[in-house]
């Protein structure tokens, strides 16, 4: 997709604009009827059932090809010398498993897959921010597909939709491991003495309500932010050859910093997850 055709408004607005599916409001041309939004406003308008599509497709499809990849590694696993794609998974595994040892001090069979899981398939969403941002929606365009945003991560949709059954299974294995009276007691007891109870529960309570939101939002964030410096760096392709040069050199730099970035968030998000699981999981506070 070409930066001339549009403003430089209009183009990282576009950019930034889902693939929405939805149901259109009252005062809508289409009030009523079901569709793709044709602007951010209509899918702002569209309410709590819109869909991001492309989110969905993007996340859903790395999440197949995570399990397809490992799962291949894991059916074809010899005992003698490993091939390539057997040794890097063996790696992977080795290095959730020496993280998982070091931060979370119990014993549970969940703990280990779950941050497996989120690390590989954040950090594969994570991943598609290296693709420069014209190439796929422009590819989308030439099948009539307005929008197309392919980083998972920078919808907060996504981040959310990652951090809340971290934060069901944290109040899950708080209750089961301490009883629901030892939770409760945990939230109003501490840190001041007994009788300031209430104090202790509007600390505790907004310390455990900003769990999820911090573990989302700082994935969702760090992403969004890597993604608007890429978007910035592209309209530089039109301003002649001088810049367009230019561009061309930062956004290699940025790309080769933002390997870095993108494995960092991946990574960040799997050990808070797992000292919250541990946090859950011990029996003293």
């Amino acid at each position: 997709m070409a930066s001339d055709t549009l403003t430089t408004s209009g183009y990282i607005k576009h950019h930034l604009t889902n693939l929405t599916y939805g149901r259109f409001p009252e005062g809508h041309e289409h009030a009523g009827h079901w569709g793709f939004a044709h602007s951010t406003e209509d899918a702002a308008s569209m309410g709590f059932w819109a869909i991001n599509v492309d989110s969905m497709l993007f996340s859903v499809g790395l999440g197949v090809l995570f399990l397809w990849l490992f799962r291949k590694a894991a059916k074809t696993a010899t005992a003698d010398t490993p091939p390539g794609w057997q040794n890097f998974v063996e790696w992977i595994v080795e290095f959730i498993d020496e993280n998982v040892r070091g931060s979370f001090s119990g014993k549970n069979p969940l703990v280990a897959p779950l941050a497996l899981t989120l690390f590989v398939w954040i950090f594969l969403m994570n991943v598609m921010d290296l693709i420069p941002v014209d190439w796929i929606p422009w590819a989308a365009t030439l099948m009539g597909v307005g929008h197309l945003k392919v980083v998972s991560s920078t919808d907060p949709n996504v981040t959310f939709g990652l951090a809340i059954p971290v934060f069901i299974l944290v109040l899950y294995y708080s209750v089961k491991m301490k009883g629901l009276g030892g939770f409760l007691g945990e939230l109003a007891f501490h840190p001041f003495p007994k009788w300031m109870a209430p104090v202790n529960l509007i600390l505790e309570g907004v310390t455990l309500i900003a769990r999820p939101l911090s573990h989302s939002l700082r994935l969702f964030g760090n992403m969004y932010a890597g993604e608007m410096i890429f978007i910035l760096i592209a309209l530089m392709y039109g301003g002649g050859i001088v810049l367009g040069a230019f561009g061309g050199l930062l956004q290699l730099g940025w790309a080769i910093f933002h390997i870095l970035i993108i494995t960092l968030q991946a990574f960040i998000f799997m050990v808070l997850t797992i000292v919250y699981l541990d946090m859950a999981c011990a029996k003293d506070h």
